[in-house]
């Protein structure tokens, strides 16, 4: 199924700005609301929705990538993400509570808002890394095992932060709800409203004994080995996102999501545009003259091709199929071989003079035409004309 565009999705512009953006999607939440739906699918997807737009827009490094990119720069190629709408309630409302609005939805919808009962520890942050790829890993897609230092979850307490079960107590304050709710008399009648529990913060629970091994953290600093399984057809420039691949979160947080920055090597003898490589083929006088066979370079290998008797410099041979795949797409690329003579630079006294012997032959004198046909273009306006662009 193909996704809607964010913007369309929230109603706002290209141009909105962070609070206008906020604004759509409080709107829509409003709209779409489990507990103002309950029992319709169609609106917790609108809901879903929603939120994974929201999640996109009002994020500056994630919203960068959607404008140039589009879905497939913030989508789950690598591994994760929400994708497809696949954002969880517990999710949506652990990390866009604060868009809601206790006083919102704890007002009109009794405090739904906060499915799943309290909350856990606060989310880890995402981390970023590099990874350069050489060409034939861009054409058909790498696995790729690489070290990372970050936050993981403390082993000794289980992520709790709590020197054993023992200390883990359930908050006086909110009965381990997570949720203070209060009834407040109004010239409209009683209203119920429902905050964050100021004491355990929405966590339900208090620490009485700290785990010595993370000090209360639920998580220490150290060293993970992840494993990145890389489409084909990814570019320089373009990054990925395996979601739940970051830092672990604080006493049993959601883990952050690991974001991947695609470098391209450069390769001995092919240069890339777009989906298409190009090779620049030399070839000396004679073999124009009389053609030849030759091999070239590709990607996986290399490949032969016949040069015809009279070929001139700057032909264009086309090696269909032979370029890029497109990402996440049937499209591919071609490998675009350019001729270009070679003149030689030291010539012995008999080798010059046999060239000057056969500049004299009209075969050797350019035609009427010849300027028209080597009219000084640029490599990209005669692969236009070579194949009808």
């Amino acid at each position: 199924m193909t996704k809607r565009d964010y913007y369309e999705v929230l109603g706002v512009s290209k141009g909105a700005g962070a609070d206008e953006i906020k604004k759509a999607y409080r709107k829509i939440a409003m709209q779409y609301h489990p507990d103002r739906n309950p029992g319709d699918a169609s609106a917790e997807e609108k809901f879903k929705e929603a939120a994974e737009a929201y999640d996109v827009l009002s994020d500056a490094d994630k919203k960068a990538r959607y404008d140039r990119f589009g879905h497939a720069g913030v989508g789950s190629a690598a591994g994760g993400g929400y994708g497809g709408g696949g954002m969880r309630m517990e999710d949506i409302f652990q990390n866009f509570g604060d868009i809601f609005g206790d006083d919102m939805f704890g007002s009109f919808f009794g405090g739904g808002g906060r499915q799943g009962g309290p909350r856990r520890g606060t989310r880890g942050a995402n981390l970023r890394v590099k990874l350069k790829l050489n060409y034939s890993e861009i054409a058909h897609g790498a696995n790729k095992k690489i070290k990372v230092k970050k936050y993981v979850g403390c082993n000794t307490c289980g992520g709790s932060g709590a020197k054993d079960s023992a200390s883990v107590q359930t908050c006086g304050t909110c009965g381990g709800s997570g949720q203070v709710r209060r009834v407040q008399s109004t010239f409209l009648g009683q209203m119920q409203t429902v905050t964050t529990c100021p004491t355990c913060n929405g966590e339900g629970t208090q620490i009485k004994a700290k785990c010595t091994a993370c000090k209360g953290e639920g998580r220490v600093y150290g060293e993970d080995t992840i494993n990145i399984d890389i489409p084909a057809g990814v570019y320089d420039g373009m990054q990925l996102s395996m979601s739940g691949a970051g830092n672990a979160g604080e006493r049993g947080g959601p883990k952050g999501d690991l974001l991947i920055l695609i470098e391209e090597e450069k390769h001995q003898h092919l240069k890339r545009n777009e989906l298409d490589v190009i090779y620049h083929l030399y070839l000396s006088f004679p073999d124009v003259v009389n053609g030849t066979n030759v091999e070239v370079p590709t990607i996986d290998g290399k490949a032969k091709i016949k040069i015809p008797a009279g070929t001139q410099s700057g032909k264009i041979f086309r090696l269909k199929g032979k370029g890029f795949p497109a990402f996440q797409s049937y499209e591919k690329g071609d490998q675009l071989v350019e001729v270009n003579v070679w003149t030689p630079q030291n010539l012995s006294p008999e080798e010059k003079a046999q060239i000057d012997k056969l500049s004299k032959s009209p075969n050797f004198q350019p035609g009427e035409n010849a300027a028209e046909e080597r009219e000084d273009r640029s490599f990209f306006d005669k692969i236009k004309d070579a194949f009808g662009g």
